[in-house]
């Protein structure tokens, strides 16, 4: 998969519209950061689409982001913040359940806490 980002970033033209895996590795953060920064309103994909389906991004967007200092602390602070929440969540006597749900859900969840 970092091969694959690195030849993506590596093109001359880059493509008007990319995945989420593609602008995870645009802006520098991890794939698995993507819902959670989507969850806090940071990054809106193309469109409508399905909460199970595959988002696009528009590439000028992310140029703009890219370029934006005060989005780019929003974002890292958000990532971290999320990630207080989620360790937070393991000190307290909750019953482990078996099944540990999607990181969308726990973004979802976590961007429902602050609201």
């Amino acid at each position: 998969m970092q091969q694959e980002i690195e030849r993506f970033l590596n093109l001359k033209h880059l493509p008007a519209r990319v995945t989420a895996e593609q602008a995870a590795g645009y802006l520098g953060f991890s794939p698995h950061e993507i819902p959670i920064l989507m969850a806090k309103g940071l990054l809106k994909p193309l469109g409508h689409p399905a909460p199970n389906g595959q988002k696009f991004f528009l590439t000028a967007t992310l140029e703009e982001m890219s370029r934006d200092e005060k989005w780019f602390a929003r974002a890292s602070d958000t990532i971290g913040e999320y990630w207080r929440y989620k360790n937070s969540r393991k000190s307290e006597d909750v019953p482990v359940r078996k099944l540990q749900s999607p990181q969308g859900a726990d973004a979802r969840r976590f961007a429902d806490a602050d609201d």
